[in-house]
């Protein structure tokens, strides 16, 4: 029997937690190693080219990019058609990893960014929202795909800053998507806490079940 891939991998980190949606989507079971991002073990470091998570190691190399671990992890195997998406859909992701995410990290990061007005940052993250809202239910966000798991994480991240606030926006389809998505048995099995991965550890598999997707 193969010995599976290892994922490095942190619980509340968007990038990785898309990144564990893309696994159990694909129906592949990794060797789980929780990190501490401020107590990075020596084997993580030596593996990941950016020591950063996620980071794959498999049997012919390493993936340390969220988004090719999950193009990486359907490409095996893709039940639900997750890739079978319109053009659009990447486009959609490269805004949310680009413009989007730049301005998440200032609005919810201020103190890192001195110099910067949150609220400047904010406003361009609302657009982005407002523009995605205006897209639930046509014929990029009519099923759930590689786009609907590449942004979720993002979104759900940007909602907690400010969840009352967020809740208050005019934005119904997008609630209702972000709710779908928490609610959802795939969510809930990504977002299980697992114990700091130290070397020598036995191992941990996940996902631990089969899970509905």
């Amino acid at each position: 029997m193969s010995k599976p891939p290892t994922l490095y991998s942190f619980r509340r980190c968007p990038y990785a937690m898309r990144a564990r949606l893309a696994l159990v989507a694909a129906g592949l079971r990794v060797a789980l190693r929780e990190v501490v991002l401020r107590d990075k073990p020596a084997a993580f470091i030596a593996a990941s080219p950016s020591a950063t998570v996620p980071t794959l190691v498999h049997s012919s190399g390493t993936i340390d990019e969220s988004l090719d671990i999950m193009r990486w992890a359907l490409a095996r195997n893709d039940p639900n058609g997750w890739c079978d998406m319109p053009a659009e859909g990447d486009t959609w992701i490269a805004r949310a990893d680009g413009p989007f995410k730049h301005a998440l990290d200032r609005t919810k990061y201020a103190t890192r960014y001195p110099g910067e007005n949150p609220e400047d940052h904010r406003k361009k993250a609302v657009t982005f929202l407002a523009n995605l809202n205006a897209q639930i239910d046509t014929t990029i966000f009519d099923r759930f795909s590689l786009a609907d798991a590449a942004i979720l994480p993002f979104v759900r991240q940007f909602a907690f800053i400010d969840k009352p606030w967020f809740d208050a926006q005019p934005w119904q389809k997008l609630h209702q998507w972000l709710a779908q998505f928490l609610a959802t048995d795939m969510f809930a099995a990504i977002m299980l806490k697992y114990p700091q991965w130290h070397t020598g550890d036995a191992p941990i598999f996940f996902p631990t079940e089969s899970v509905p997707v």
